[in-house]
This record gives C-alpha cells, structure tokens and sequence, in this order.
C-alpha cells in the first residue's frame, strides 16, 4: 500500500509533446526555405517573366520569398530584396497600367448612354397622358383664393401676414385649345 502511494506523489518525468508530423515538416520546410537564398536565375527579370508565369508558379516563388523574408533582410541578397518589393508593389494585376485609348472608349460609352437616356426620356413623355387639370395655374390660384379664405398655414404659409410668395401656383396659364 506504500509503495503504491509513493508511486503515485512521486512526479514522472514527462515526455515531451511532440508535435504533429505536417506541422514539424511545415517547420523545417520553412528554416529551411530562410536559412538559403533563392538562385538568382529564379529571380532574374522577374519584371518581364511574372505576367506570363503560370499562377502555380507565382505563388511558389511568392511563398518562397515570404518565408526568405522572415529571417534578417541584411542575409537577403539584393535580388531577392528587388523581386519581394516588385511582387509585392509593382505594376502588374490590379496595379496594372490600362490600355492605351481606354479612357476614350468609356467616354463615348458614357456619352452614348446619355443620349440614350434622354431619347429614353423624352419618348416617354411624347405618349404621356396630358396633364391633369389641377396643374393648370388657373386651378392652382383657385386653391390660393380656398387658403386664403380658411386661414391655411397662418404661421408660415399663404395665410401668413406680409406673405410674398405665390403659394400653389407652379404652372404657366392653361393653353386654349
């Protein structure tokens, strides 16, 4: 019974924990993608080569100069700082220069669709119904003379003492027809 309650209050030595096999291979992998420097002619014109370079090879030379860039930049050679910078910021993808004459283009296209909006515009109202009769003016100074009398709005509107404005009246007079 001793002997089994030493055992237990004695600590054991533990083993250590030991990682998972892809995370201690992702480890070495990168030391060992940062301890060397990339062969410069991976690295050479990378200016001219990136764009026709297939998108699996352009994110294996980016994660290759990401892990390189982990470690001290004063071990990075020079190639390798001008490649990481020209990936990085350079003018290729999104950053890329537009066509020449593409601004022309979305000119006219915006110009055009104007056009287009207006003809649009103006067709719709060529077949619209005439306008109801309440637009006339001679309606709408009628409905001036109906606010007057029931004292509309007496603190700013019509019925407002030394009011200037012209009320309801929006419209030209009613053309007889």
């Amino acid at each position: 019974m001793f002997l089994r309650s030493v055992a237990r209050a004695v600590p054991r030595t533990q083993a250590p924990i030991r990682a998972s096999p892809i995370a201690s291979l992702n480890a070495l992998q990168t030391r060992f993608a940062s301890d060397h420097a990339i062969a410069n002619p991976t690295l050479a014109s990378i200016e001219k080569r990136w764009e026709g370079m297939p998108p699996q090879e352009q994110a294996e030379l980016w994660m290759s100069l990401r892990d390189r860039m982990k470690v001290d930049w004063h071990q990075m050679t020079v190639q390798e700082k001008k490649a990481a910078y020209w990936i990085a910021f350079g003018p290729h993808g999104p950053r890329a220069q537009s066509p020449k004459g593409e601004g022309l283009k979305i000119f006219f296209k915006v110009a055009q669709l104007t056009l287009v909006s207006f003809a649009l515009f103006y067709a719709v109202h060529l077949f619209a119904k005439p306008q109801p009769k309440t637009m006339s003016k001679e309606w709408q100074e009628a409905s001036n003379e109906y606010a007057l009398s029931e004292k509309m709005n007496p603190i700013h509107g019509i019925s407002k003492p030394g009011y200037e404005g012209k009320g309801f009246v929006q419209s030209p007079p009613l053309e007889k027809s």
